[in-house]
């Protein structure tokens, strides 16, 4: 199983930093994990929010976050809109699916009408 990391949404803020106040480089971004398995495709429903300051280079977490920070966040977090989380079939498990029916059919016509 492969696991990829696909971005939804990235915003630049204009608050100050609460690690080095510098007023430019914060950054929110978006993410969600989508997992590739040679049957199937599926999206986490979980969503990845990272706040990111790129002049002093330091995460930013939740517990540090001010208020403006939160109110910018919980905006930038509807814009994020997430991947649909349910099962996407691959050509390999339509095939499998096929035959498995086939094989059944020709089973239930040997044993029953026979």
């Amino acid at each position: 199983m492969k696991h990829k990391k696909y971005t939804l949404h990235t915003a630049k803020i204009n608050n100050h930093c609460p690690e080095c106040f510098s007023k430019e480089g914060l950054e929110f971004t978006f993410s969600q994990t989508k997992t590739d398995h040679p049957l199937y495709t599926k999206a986490n429903k979980e969503i990845e929010e990272v706040l990111f300051c790129y002049h002093c280079q330091h995460t930013i977490y939740p517990i540090n976050w001010t208020e403006d920070i939160e109110r910018v966040y919980e905006y930038h977090k509807k814009l994020a809109t997430p991947k649909n989380s349910g099962i996407k079939l691959k050509p390999l498990a339509y095939m499998l699916i096929g035959f498995d029916l086939l094989v059944l059919g020709v089973l239930l016509y040997y044993f029953v009408w026979l």
